[in-house]
């Protein structure tokens, strides 16, 4: 027993302080702990699994998997569960409230077991969306040894010689609408879309999370592309409990790990991959439990000097598993390092330095693919995830802008309170080529809970709009969304910021080159405007959503707690 293990162990609640932790002790051997037992590490294995959603329906095994591999490196595991929201199938009702907030919970779920157990490390098993940015949050909360280990991603669903997401799903939903799908076709694509186990399959907000935890050193190497239903992904759950063991002899914590330098790494990342816009809300959001200064505008720095080297969905062609047989992150960072873009000193859950971890890595992508592009040849000469100000957002919003035609549109508003008031008028066919739509009090207040708007975004998409129609809303986006879309808008309306402001008819430019949200409306009748505005009652007044909306902070700090 080295002696970093001793003395980790007395920070436990079992350690030996005479008689009085007999008790503890004497619990612990009613869930299987022998005498030898008490001096070894405790490890929480928090399990995300569910069969709510197919992101998560394979978690247990994993689990499992890395309990084993603890147990047999020296470690005592001990397995507790935590939540999920299927953010896929909450989309476009009022459960979609709850996704974000499910963010919160399971931070607090994980950080409330590992600090009253007293942990010595904690390994992270999850799935969808929030089950990442929760664990990375609660794990930079506890700062003991730790690990996230990623469920992994759906494989295609195929239909007609095309791979199949989710998203095809929704985006059949308005091509069906408007009439350009036949309903057999349309029925084909929803049976064939999801064919099991794992997380949405494009470079959507879970692939894009779990890159991004891989970049930034929390995860190993390869596992944030791999397939949930291959034999791999359950081999690098047990590599994790291993190396989970190693951390806590080698005495390495997320403060060592998630630091300003490794957080930059991760937005790189997001970038060359083409990732999610919830990125920016959730990488701020751990980094505010870290203690690490990050803001909108580093992201928009960091922006301008990444190219997008990945041709993944939405808004490109391939998927996550594409991605990993071309070689996953490990691959595009490489490209990245070799080219002065990564911090290679940093240290990681493998012990060993990015630098280190990419050594045997090859420097370009492999021949006879086109899923990573030559550094020299992206897709696009700078990043996607654009940070937009301007009258409407003081305090900034965040534009996806790969697979647009062109940058700039400048149209009348057309305003409506809620996600399902906008729907309705899409698929009404009420929207036409060059308006503006706005979609308020929506944000993390006054939804409560920042849905994201991937029902309307998809309806103009599957009804051939994509390109000419304009939305900005205080919510957020999916990592499925694409168009011409700004999210994140803040102030947002239930606190009074300027889009609570906007009238049907108004005109609102978008100009992403030059990162402009503006409402074309004096200052003049702004202030008549404001001098009117009342809020909103509440939504909800008892509950989860009550308790959060009371709590959050602005979506420009991440929509945090505390």
């Amino acid at each position: 027993m080295s002696t970093t293990i001793t003395k980790t162990r007395r920070r436990s609640a079992t350690t030996t302080q005479g008689d009085q932790r007999a008790p503890n002790r004497a619990m612990l051997r009613a869930v299987g702990f022998q005498d030898a037992d008490f001096d070894k590490p405790i490890i929480g294995i928090a399990n995300g699994h569910s069969t709510i959603t197919p992101c998560n329906s394979g978690l247990g095994e994993l689990a499992a998997a890395a309990e084993t591999a603890v147990r047999a490196a020296g470690g005592m595991p001990q397995l507790f569960g935590t939540i999920t929201i299927s953010d896929g199938i909450s989309m476009g009702t009022e459960g979609m409230k709850c996704s974000l907030v499910s963010r919160e919970v399971i931070a607090d779920s994980i950080e409330t077991v590992g600090r009253g157990q007293s942990m010595d490390g904690m390994l992270a098993v999850g799935g969808c969306d929030k089950n990442m940015p929760g664990a990375l949050i609660a794990l930079a909360r506890l700062d003991i040894p730790s690990i996230f280990v990623y469920g992994g991603t759906i494989k295609p669903g195929h239909h007609d010689g095309k791979d199949l997401t989710i998203v095809s799903v929704f985006e059949a939903v308005g091509a069906h609408a408007a009439g350009r799908m036949d309903l057999p076709t349309f029925q084909a694509i929803e049976r064939s879309a999801c064919p099991g186990p794992g997380s949405c399959g494009g470079m959507y907000t879970a692939n894009t999370m779990s890159s991004a935890i891989e970049a930034m050193g929390m995860a190993l190497p390869y596992s944030s592309t791999m397939a949930a239903p291959d034999a791999e992904k359950v081999e690098s759950a047990a590599d994790s409990g291993r190396a989970l063991l190693t951390l806590i002899e080698q005495d390495i914590t997320p403060r060592r790990i998630m630091t300003r330098e490794a957080f930059e790494n991760a937005i790189r990342v997001v970038m060359a991959v083409g990732g999610s816009t919830n990125a920016v809300l959730h990488l701020i959001a751990a980094a505010h439990a870290m203690d690490v200064d990050l803001t909108l505008d580093d992201f928009e720095e960091l922006r301008r000097t990444t190219p997008v080297l990945c041709d993944l969905k939405p808004s490109g062609r391939y998927v996550a598993t594409d991605l990993h047989a071309a070689g996953g992150i490990p691959r595009v960072m490489r490209m990245l390092l070799d080219n002065g873009l990564l911090h290679g000193e940093c240290i990681t859950c493998t012990g060993r330095t990015v630098a280190e971890n990419l050594a045997s890595v090859p420097s370009q992508p492999p021949a006879g693919q086109d899923v990573i592009h030559p550094f020299h040849e992206p897709l696009y000469a700078h990043g996607h995830l654009n940070v937009l100000r301007g009258n409407l957002a003081p305090e900034g919003a965040v534009a996806k802008t790969t697979g647009l035609s062109h940058s700039r549109i400048s149209g009348p508003a057309r305003v409506f309170e809620s996600e399902e008031e906008c729907l309705a008028a899409i698929l009404s066919d009420e929207i036409r080529a060059g308006d503006v739509i706005v979609i308020r009090y929506e944000g993390p207040k006054g939804g409560p809970g920042m849905r994201e708007m991937l029902s309307p975004t998809s309806a103009i998409i599957g009804r051939g709009l994509g390109d000419s129609v304009g939305l900005i809303t205080d919510g957020r986006f999916s990592g499925g969304t694409y168009g011409f879309v700004v999210g994140h808008v803040a102030p947002e309306a239930a606190v009074g910021g300027p889009i609570a402001l906007v009238h049907e008819g108004d005109t609102i430019t978008i100009d992403a080159e030059h990162n402009l949200i503006q409402l074309e409306v004096g200052e003049e009748e702004l202030a008549r405007r404001r001098a009117g505005w009342a809020p909103k009652p509440p939504r909800y007044e008892r509950g989860v959503l009550a308790k959060y909306a009371k709590q959050v902070s602005s979506a420009s700090l991440g929509a945090v707690t505390d």
